[in-house]
């Protein structure tokens, strides 16, 4: 699960010592998580997948089936290691490998994974370019963000020019739903409150909110009974 993921970098982090990491993620795992990001509704930069180079990880299997890695392991005389969670159907990412994806395999006559991971590489594409576009306009981390520099700009670049401004306001881990409730505020302005994000304190919340013309970014103590 995330948390367990989430360990398994660090040690590489502290491991690595300034060196790039070689991960063995295949087409597999990149179909996998397409399908869990379509699941989750986290728009395209969630379906986008992971990227074969985002250093300091690597992927250099990322265009090779699964099958393929450990029929060379076996011809090679190479003892894989198997994680065990990766039988463990509790797990939403092993029931997507073994009902779901094989399910699809049926139904479509084959070659599902390669379209998943193609479909990766074109929105990861669209995602790149559109994030250079948005990232040309400046905004000022942790400053206000003027609604007359947001309203011209088409709808796919004003949510990342937003969540840029998120992010660099101290936001962190954010999710499309949040980034559009934020865009609402732009768009659909009707006196609504603050949206809250994460990245708060342990007893504070973030929250953005519309002032006037501006967006604004500010913490509000977290109430005893919340904690």
């Amino acid at each position: 699960g995330p948390p367990a993921r989430a360990a398994r970098y660090r040690a590489l982090e502290e491991a690595r010592r300034g060196a790039p990491v070689l991960l063995a993620h295949t087409l597999d795992d990149q179909a996998e998580t397409v399908l869990l990001g379509l699941g989750r509704g986290s728009g395209a930069r969630s379906i986008a997948g992971m990227r074969p180079s985002d250093p300091p990880w690597c992927r250099p299997l990322l265009g090779v089936r699964r099958a393929v890695t450990r029929l060379a392991c076996a011809e090679l005389g190479l003892t894989s290691w198997q994680d065990p969670h990766n039988t463990d159907r509790r797990f939403t990412r092993v029931r997507l490998r073994t009902e779901v994806l094989p399910l699809l395999e049926d139904v479509l006559g084959g070659g599902v994974a390669e379209a998943l991971a193609r479909t990766a590489t074109a929105l990861r594409e669209d995602t790149d370019a559109l994030d250079g576009i948005a990232a040309r306009i400046v905004t000022v981390p942790g400053a206000d963000l003027d609604i007359a520099v947001l309203t011209p700009l088409p709808a796919a670049v004003r949510r990342r020019v937003i969540r840029g401004w998120l992010l660099g306001g101290g936001a962190n881990g954010l999710t499309d739903k949040q980034i559009r409730a934020v865009d609402d505020l732009v768009v659909d302005w009707h006196g609504q409150g603050g949206v809250a994000v994460p990245g708060g304190l342990a007893r504070e919340r973030l929250f953005a909110g519309r002032r006037k013309d501006v967006l604004t970014l500010y913490r509000e103590p977290v109430a005893e009974r919340q904690r």
